[in-house]
């Protein structure tokens, strides 16, 4: 049997995502081909009377709520569809032993040792694998590991009185004093690459990194993580998942690929960064740049007019094991972006888009409701609204859909299991709303200055 081609994969996907589209499109009204859609208003409602001025302004502001999401949208639309979604392999450039120096620095609490071990052994025989030479495995940690002695291997651990000059806290604090100059050994034409405790390397991201190090024209570089790979704890939280990898694959590689910007700001793992620009931007940000760190770490590089690009390869990572933690993470997210979207550091023009999309996670609930009201309580607009808000719809759909594609793949899981999981993506979606709505108003009603760690090991967890 053939396998097909890369190019093949991607104009297959391209057909099922415009397929997805069009059905959704008819199904909800979007394009008025059937009288009997489901959210099609009855064309002789007159709301002003029907509803009252007050309850049409409610709604129409409602219905334009929904439009938010809509420069994310594109931006995930575009990179999917533009961008070939199924690489070949990552093929080097040039030779490992001609790479920079390159520090793989990993920050924990350290509250799982065993884990922080075993992938610290895994990564440096994964790095071994691909041929890299130069290189360093950097741990940070507020607790002594007993990491084993190792000439590639380092462990530093953060003084309990340490202070930043802002009273950073948290990871930001661990990061900022990796770069004190009596704590930091690199150049500042060194290269970190930034990894949670959890990550675990590839071939093909190392390959990845060493074609982004060695190209040398971006500062800062991102990739692709995916949640499905060797065992899944929890399939739930890793269904839900398959939408950040869909992310990673649209929105996060057209925004670094063709703007080379975190327009929509980055992911805090598979960071890759130059020291002196690492060092330029720092981590000591103060309060509100220490919940969600990576965030305002980007968009402040953004500020200073660094320059970004997408990394090819993917690492992998797993999912939160329990539908608590999933809510936790999600509700630091919320919390994290959302100071950085109020903070008078960054300029407006750099935030602009990153607010439309934290304020669009911010108005679910609103959003929400609109799946309930338009089919109670319609309202006549104009094709193209009704047009836009089914495209985004249909696209935040599909997106469940195709990180299944890319992370269970029918080689591993087999025909059966593999349609299993495609329609366990849909089905999960219900879930994924009341655990994003809970995490919002919590989020929002909650005390914005806690760091919740993700339990790795089912242990009992502590907040600070």
């Amino acid at each position: 049997m053939t396998m097909l081609t890369s190019k093949t994969k991607h104009y297959l996907h391209c057909c099922l995502f415009a397929y997805v589209i069009f059905m959704f499109e008819i199904f909800t009204g979007g394009i008025k081909l059937l009288d009997g859609a489901f959210f099609v208003p009855a064309e002789d409602i007159n709301p002003w009377v029907q509803y009252g001025y007050l309850g049409t302004l409610i709604l129409y502001l409602l219905r334009l709520v929904t439009f938010l999401p809509l420069p994310q949208v594109l931006f995930n639309f575009v990179g999917l569809t533009y961008y070939n979604a199924f690489p070949d392999k990552v093929v080097l450039k040039a030779s490992p032993i001609l790479s920079p120096f390159i520090c793989i620095r990993v920050v924990t609490r350290g509250d799982f040792p065993h884990l922080v071990k075993t992938n610290v052994n895994r990564n440096m025989n994964k790095c071994l694998d691909a041929g890299l030479e130069n290189f360093l495995i950097e741990v940070v940690t507020d607790k002594n590991l007993g990491l084993e002695k190792h000439r590639r291997v380092r462990e530093i651990v953060v003084p309990p009185d340490y202070r930043t000059k802002s009273g950073a806290l948290f990871k930001a604090r661990a990061l900022q004093y990796c770069l004190e100059d009596k704590v930091n050994l690199l150049s500042p034409n060194d290269w970190i690459v930034h990894l949670d405790e959890e990550t675990l390397l590839t071939e093909n991201s190392v390959r990845g990194i060493l074609n982004f190090v060695g190209d040398g024209k971006h500062q800062f570089g991102q990739g692709l993580i995916t949640y499905a790979n060797e065992e899944v704890v929890n399939w739930i939280t890793t269904l839900a998942d398959s939408f950040r990898v869909t992310d990673d694959m649209g929105k996060l590689k057209l925004q670094f690929r063709m703007f080379h910007k975190p327009l929509f700001s980055w992911k805090g793992s598979f960071v890759v960064t130059q020291v002196g620009a690492e060092r330029d931007v720092s981590f000591d940000n103060g309060l509100d740049g220490s919940i969600a760190e990576d965030c305002f770490f980007a968009m402040k590089a953004f500020s200073e007019g660094y320059s970004f690009n997408f990394i090819e390869g993917e690492m992998w990572e797993k999912s939160p094991f329990t539908f608590w933690d999933f809510i936790q993470q999600r509700k630091r997210w919320i919390q994290g972006i959302l100071l950085v979207v109020h903070s008078k550091s960054i300029p407006l023009k750099n935030k602009l888009l990153l607010a439309c999309s934290c304020y669009s996670w911010l108005t679910l609930p609103l959003s929400v409701s609109n799946l309930v009201l338009a089919s109670k309580f319609p309202i006549p607009c104009p094709p193209i609204i009704d047009f836009i808000c089914a495209f985004i719809g249909a696209v935040n759909i599909y997106m469940f859909v195709f990180g299944v594609i890319k992370s269970f793949t029918v080689y591993r899981f087999g025909l059966g299991r593999f349609l299993l999981c495609l329609c366990g993506a849909v089905l999960v979606i219900p879930f994924n709303l009341v655990i994003e709505n809970v995490a919002v108003i919590w989020g929002i009603f909650g005390k914005k200055h806690k760091f919740y760690v993700v339990n790795k090991n089912a242990r009992p967890q502590v907040t600070v």
